[in-house]
């Protein structure tokens, strides 16, 4: 081990946190911590490029937000340990969502989730929701396909609930990889999982999750509503309401069910009743 490791401090106003925790899981797989206004990210690696790219997703996600910067180089600790110390478990709803080092709880659906390498920990406010609505319509034995899986904690909610088989999908290899791990570590099965989205696939589903962001929601919109079966449901998430016109006019041909806004972020549900 090394006896130095990098630390980037990144300082946020607090409504946008889970925000740019999002975006930066798609940039480092290094472990994330999230505090009251700020992330740090610790690595063994020197972080000095990721500042530019966070600056260079946001300006092709047309977001403006000023954020601080504070990389230092520090005598290695077991940094790892202080990251577990700082990851608590979740409840959403009749989910407890825990990392490996906590204990499930009796009398919920356990989910062991470790927050890692692709996001989806149960912390962030659109995994929350996803959650809820996925309880609130998958019916026993459905079939359900997860666009853009992450760590892979929706479809497992969906598979402890009672979906016949899940389908899982991502353009990152080291989610997919994430996502069978935590599928192994919950004693549930993956039906097909690939790398790539919803134009990979020509099965139709009862349920379609994809919690990703707004303008991919929209650039694969035709993709994602062929995957749904007549009278099936698709839960679009990772919604900032600033962009949510964008993903309405774009699946207005769809039956608009529900729509949830928590901490900024929108969840939609639509119907498929053509």
């Amino acid at each position: 081990m090394s006896d130095k490791y990098f630390e980037l401090t990144i300082s946020t106003p607090a409504e946008l946190l889970e925000f740019i925790a999002d975006l930066v899981s798609t940039l480092t797989h290094d472990a994330i911590e999230i505090g009251d206004d700020n992330l740090i990210i610790r690595s063994d690696q020197n972080l000095d490029n990721l500042q530019e790219d966070i600056n260079n997703l946001l300006k092709k996600l047309d977001v403006d937000i000023a954020l601080k910067y504070d990389l230092r180089e520090l005598e290695n600790c077991d940094w790892i340990s202080k990251y577990q110390e700082a990851i608590t478990p979740v409840e959403s709803g009749n989910f407890y969502i825990h990392p490996s080092w906590h204990e499930p709880k009796i009398g919920k659906i356990n989910i062991s989730i470790d927050p890692a390498l692709a996001f989806g920990s149960g912390h962030h406010a659109t995994t929350a929701t996803c959650l809820d609505m996925i309880s609130k319509y998958l019916k026993k034995n459905d079939s359900v396909a997860d666009i853009g899986c992450g760590s892979g904690i929706l479809a497992l909610g969906a598979k402890k609930l009672g979906a016949s088989s899940v389908d899982l999908c991502d353009t990152d290899p080291i989610a997919l990889n994430s996502a069978q791990e935590n599928f192994e570590k919950n004693g549930e099965s993956i039906a097909t999982i690939w790398e790539g989205s919803a134009n990979q696939t020509e099965r139709t589903y009862d349920l379609v999750i994809a919690n990703i962001i707004a303008d991919v929601l929209v650039m694969i919109s035709k993709d994602l509503k062929k995957t749904i079966k007549k009278n099936g449901i698709l839960v679009l998430s990772g919604i900032l309401d600033k962009k949510e016109s964008k993903v309405l006019d774009e699946f207005k041909d769809l039956t608009l069910k529900e729509r949830t806004l928590k901490d900024e972020w929108v969840t939609l549900v639509y119907g498929n009743e053509l």
